[in-house]
């Protein structure tokens, strides 16, 4: 009765719960990364490091070109984590849809493995 008991939880919470949890794992790595924030603040200066310009043609120069710097390393440093989130989650949904797909295989695969080492 506790085989039936347990094939039935396999099958049906146990299978739907799994499900639930590799889906709040991936939105948690969403949540980790703070992808929308990234997103969102993609071309906003480097730690707000921003040179305010004064009245000098010049300064206002030096100015502009330390902004476009800072902006270009935060967009750098952003793109990267970007980046490495987007492959975090890729990898996470081919390793999640491969235990989807695999779930309802591995208690057959148990008993296969069981009479094979009996047998063999």
């Amino acid at each position: 009765m506790l085989v039936v008991e347990f094939l039935v939880w396999w099958y049906t919470r146990g299978w739907s719960q799994t499900v639930v949890d590799l889906r709040r794992r991936l939105v948690t790595t969403s949540r980790l990364f703070s992808m929308p924030i990234l997103l969102r603040t993609l071309f906003a200066p480097w730690r707000r490091i921003i040179t305010y310009p004064s009245d000098d043609l010049a300064a206002r120069f030096r100015a502009l070109g330390d902004n476009l710097v800072s902006r270009g390393v935060g967009f750098a440093v952003r793109l990267l984590t970007l980046l490495t989130a987007g492959s975090m989650l890729l990898v996470m949904a081919v390793i999640s849809v491969s235990f989807i797909v695999l779930w309802p295989l591995l208690p057959p695969a148990i008993i296969l493995a069981l009479i094979k080492g009996c047998i063999g």
